[in-house]
């Protein structure tokens, strides 16, 4: 038997799915994928991925009832890592498309880059993780660690404390995010090759 836990990949409907499976299980962990509330009851960690707008993917997870099974295995101190669209979901609202709330497990909002010149929006492509403090999490990372981003929002955290990494694109955002047993990325780590495989491994093998 794997000494890895199993990870609960959260199935909202939000795609890119496979390639996150895939990814973690590179990386060791056994992996299933949870598309109902029931799945995550004893679950030990659990990967939130997420693509496309804040507002249908935070509704896909209410209407699914996921919301607060999340909520529940979290409490119970199930570590949970939350990807791109997952990581924005962990704080209290968004501005895209109108005004959505999330999980509301971080302080800050989700608010879209500013139109400024020479600013591409949405953000896509390579960029640097800058990171505010030592954690787990980001362990083992070359001083030059770049990961692939593909957003156009981002997140503004309110409590400096949660925020593992900074990137700058025409402003300084959180990249990574932290509170206990709580995480999120805001890239892909699936598309960010070795800097990405080595921040899943360490969520793998992270121990409270």
């Amino acid at each position: 038997m794997s000494a890895n836990p199993l990870i609960f990949v959260v199935d909202a409907g939000a795609g890119n799915l496979r390639s996150v499976q895939k990814a973690l299980e590179h990386c060791g962990a056994r992996v299933t994928l949870a598309a109902a509330p029931e799945a995550l009851r004893n679950a030990a960690k659990i990967v939130l991925p997420g693509v496309g707008a804040f507002g249908d993917f935070m509704n896909r997870l209410r209407a699914s009832g996921m919301d607060q099974a999340l909520r529940q295995a979290w409490q119970a101190g199930a570590p949970v890592l939350g990807i791109c669209v997952g990581m924005q979901a962990l704080f209290e609202a968004s501005e895209e498309m109108g005004h959505h709330q999330g999980l509301g497990w971080l302080p800050g909002r989700v608010v879209r880059f500013p139109a400024q010149q020479g600013l591409k929006v949405p953000h896509t492509g390579w960029n640097r993780l800058l990171p505010r403090r030592p954690d787990p999490l980001l362990a083992g990372l070359p001083p030059e660690a770049y990961a692939y981003f593909n957003h156009s929002y981002y997140c503004r955290a309110e409590n400096p404390d949660h925020v593992l990494a900074v990137t700058d694109h025409g402003l300084t955002f959180a990249s990574v995010v932290q509170r206990d047993h709580l995480f999120g990325v805001q890239f892909h780590p699936e598309k960010s090759q070795a800097v990405g495989l080595r921040i899943l491994r360490n969520f793998v093998v992270w121990k409270a």
